[in-house]
């Protein structure tokens, strides 16, 4: 069975997240775009709109000093949704962050329009980002 159009954006949104290509980011995601980050840390909250969720980007880099890395596991998709499971990184203040987590996104017209992360548990990344 050929791989969904869905999977290969989001193989392309992580590599262009992995080398910081804004240019490639701005193409996939939709203007409005709403990022979602649970939790109840400094970085927690819902960042509207692509210059929102750029300044959360640089944010998240800036506080982990560049060390912040996802390693993509597999992605499924379908014509309104996908999911990618991954593995996120950083080192930060002496604190390590090791945090297995779950993307779940909304498709439209081949951009991304919606962004929720699910940590397999919460308090790690609280209490790295705090």
């Amino acid at each position: 069975m050929p791989e969904h159009p869905n999977v290969g954006l989001f193989r392309k949104g992580y590599e262009a997240f992995a080398k910081g290509d804004i240019a490639t980011l701005r193409e996939l995601f939709s203007e409005d775009v709403v990022w979602h980050v649970s939790g109840n840390s400094p970085i927690s909250g819902e960042y509207r709109g692509q210059e929102a969720v750029f300044a959360f980007f640089a944010r998240i880099a800036e506080l982990s000093g560049g060390t912040f890395r996802i390693d993509l596991h597999d992605v499924v998709a379908n014509d309104e949704h996908a999911v990618a499971l991954v593995r996120s990184t950083a080192s930060r203040q002496g604190k390590q962050l090791d945090s297995r987590e779950t993307h779940i996104s909304h498709v439209r017209n081949g951009k991304i329009t919606e962004f929720w992360g699910f940590p397999e548990d919460l308090r790690v990344p609280d209490e790295f980002w705090s």
